[in-house]
């Protein structure tokens, strides 16, 4: 059985009081209501919370996540943060390739490829985001987008490496919209990258993959989405800063 997951993504939100009132807020949370065991919540903080939010998740049901690494695991990267540092917090992932990433910061398929060779070097699991423009999908074109953002960024790796990895999709054009893809649209995006995977890896790592969907997953459309065959999850973003919310989200499994 595919590993279930709720990551929140708080992005650049949150002082360090807010964030540590909400972290206390969801561990309470999801230790009195969440019995579903397949499920792993997780949390998606800027680095300042990092070692903070840490204290507060150890020992609970909660993962950590950074939002972002730098590719070289040290050196002369002023305002950057390494693998190894995060390493040593210690997050257990990291969202990497987020469509702000690559349209702000203008990560490239060749930037992400060494971001995820670092974070598998140090044992992270990267949480690999993929996602196409309303302008792909109005064309057509977005499942051969999609997949060759996998392929041009990860299929350099082993079979055993890429089954260490977590996907997330997430349409450019549903993310902090309020849109969401339909259930018939995610269902169909999930299947096409878990088939894709399928036909570089082989069925077995294709079937391991948790594949997650994220654009404005909210908890009255998580339970349908969820329920989806191929969506093992969401990556959340404004419903994750709202802590009734992200764990309602968390419990529509």
């Amino acid at each position: 059985m595919r590993q279930n997951i709720v990551a929140g993504n708080w992005k650049m939100n949150n002082t360090l009081d807010e964030g540590l009132k909400l972290t206390s807020e969801v561990v309470n949370m999801v230790q009195d209501e969440l019995t579903n065991n397949n499920v792993q919540v997780i949390l998606g903080c800027p680095f300042v919370h990092l070692t903070s939010v840490q204290k507060l998740t150890n020992g609970t049901k909660l993962a950590l996540s950074a939002q972002n690494c730098h590719e070289e695991a040290k050196g002369a990267y002023t305002g950057e943060i390494s693998a190894t540092m995060l390493k040593s917090v210690p997050v257990q992932y990291v969202i990497i390739g987020h469509s702000e990433r690559r349209q702000y910061f203008g990560e490239s398929h060749d930037t992400l490829t060494k971001k995820t060779d670092t974070l598998l070097a140090h044992n992270l699991t990267p949480i690999f985001c993929c996602g196409e423009s309303l302008d792909i999908r109005e064309k057509g074109e977005h499942v051969a987008y999609v997949c060759n953002q996998l392929k041009d960024s990860l299929f350099h790796l082993s079979a055993e490496d890429f089954a260490r990895l977590v996907i997330a999709y997430e349409p450019i054009w549903a993310i902090g919209t309020g849109v969401t893809a339909s259930n018939e649209q995610a269902q169909e995006m999930h299947l096409a990258i878990r088939s894709f995977i399928a036909d570089k890896y082989g069925k077995e790592v294709a079937e391991g993959t948790p594949i997650l969907y994220g654009g404005s997953v909210k908890p009255d459309n998580a339970k349908a989405l969820f329920a989806c065959p191929d969506v093992d999850g969401g990556l959340v973003g404004g419903a994750s800063l709202k802590s009734r919310d992200f764990v309602d989200i968390a419990k529509s499994f």
